[in-house]
């Protein structure tokens, strides 16, 4: 019987030559740690990097077109300061209180490439 424990990475798509913009944004800003790729993987780009238990993979897709209504939702305590340190950055950031009944606090932003990103927290 196949028992699933959880996810262990997402991935998100990124143009080629991203890794600089993705080092600053998801390492610089978000104050994610870099991880290396296994060396049978550097030879295709991207970056990777850990949130929390979870890893989030950059890969480069040619044909890169972002992800506007997908995307990863990442639970965080300390929101409004993450809040702070995006628009510090220049981010745009879009606030939505559509959950704020059950107690949910969320936000959502565009990486450098356009990819929505989630950030909420629980009360």
């Amino acid at each position: 019987m196949t028992t699933f424990i959880g996810i262990d990475h997402v991935q998100l798509a990124a143009p080629p030559d991203c890794e600089s913009e993705a080092r600053v944004f998801y390492g610089d800003v978000l104050g994610w740690q870099e991880i290396p790729k296994p060396a049978s993987l550097q030879a295709r780009g991207g970056v990777w990097f850990r949130c929390g238990s979870q890893e989030v993979h950059i890969g480069v897709q040619a044909d890169f077109r972002p992800a506007k209504k997908a995307h990863p939702g990442f639970a965080v305590n300390g929101l409004e300061e993450l809040r702070e340190k995006l628009e510090l950055a220049g981010v745009a950031v879009l606030e939505d209180d559509l959950r704020q009944d059950e107690g949910v606090r969320r936000i959502f932003v565009q990486d450098p490439f356009g990819n929505r990103l989630e950030f909420l927290e629980y009360r």
